[in-house]
């Protein structure tokens, strides 16, 4: 793994990455593969270089898109495969990566997830809530409108009893509805809005990756399937991360 990273700007990192892993199957395709391979690859040898990468430069989020609530139409054997991967993967790196300081965080709708899996997951993030030298979050049956609607469910609950108790009318509760209290709703609410999203594979978009939180994120497209995003790879999207200038609307 290189252990520099030569920046025109090296005070210019992102604090949040979000990365939109794709290209896995047509990596196993193109290796005359299971179609699980690629998947499995990046599991086995691609996620945690690119972590530790993070916790070298003090990078202090990521986010890795694994599952979309669209990935279920790929069928349950393929859902049940790479499920199993992921159980496979948080078994046997978790002592390891909360030795190095990470935080385990996840979004998505878990509710449709095995529920031994969604155990082992709520265990890690409980055991591993007090570490803070990264957290790494993982993106798990979620769809950026599936996000916002169920972000707008819990709102409506909360507004309701002011509401049925006279204390605030229909127009006089939406007017108190801002940006920041609406975001405090999203899965995203204990994160930063991503500063750099990432997406491997060859499509250039996102696909409803974060659509409220990547209003202001750089984005770096690849043709690079995910199984060959190396931290060679990953130095670059930083590199051109670090050389551009933002503006916020300005």
């Amino acid at each position: 793994m290189p252990k520099t990273l030569k920046l025109s700007n090296s005070n210019n990192l992102p604090i949040h990455i979000g990365i939109i892993v794709d290209g896995n199957r047509r990596w196993a395709k193109k290796h005359h593969l299971p179609s699980m391979a690629g998947h499995k690859y990046v599991t086995d040898k691609i996620l945690e270089p690119i972590i530790y990468r993070c916790l070298e430069l003090k990078i202090p989020y990521i986010t890795f898109w694994a599952f979309s609530t669209e990935n279920w139409k790929r069928g349950e054997k393929f859902s049940q495969a790479l499920f199993n991967l992921l159980r496979q993967g948080l078994k046997r790196n978790i002592k390891k990566y909360d030795r190095a300081g990470m935080r385990l965080n996840t979004i998505g709708d878990l509710s449709k997830l095995p529920q031994d899996l969604v155990r082992v997951i709520k265990d890690w993030e409980e055991k591993s809530q007090k570490n803070q030298k990264i957290t790494v979050t993982i993106a798990l049956n979620y769809g950026g409108r599936d996000e916002i609607v169920r972000a707008i469910s819990k709102l409506t609950q909360t507004l309701k009893p002011a509401c049925r108790r006279g204390r605030l009318s229909n127009s006089q509760t939406l007017k108190k509805i801002s940006e920041k209290k609406f975001s405090s709703y999203l899965d995203t609410a204990n994160l930063p809005d991503p500063d750099l999203i990432i997406r491997t594979g060859g499509a250039r978009r996102l696909s409803g990756f974060l659509p409220w939180q990547a209003v202001y994120a750089e984005l770096y497209f690849t043709d690079v399937f995910m199984p060959d995003f190396t931290v060679k790879e990953f130095n670059k999207a930083l590199e051109e991360f670090s050389n551009r200038q933002r503006r916020y609307g300005e």
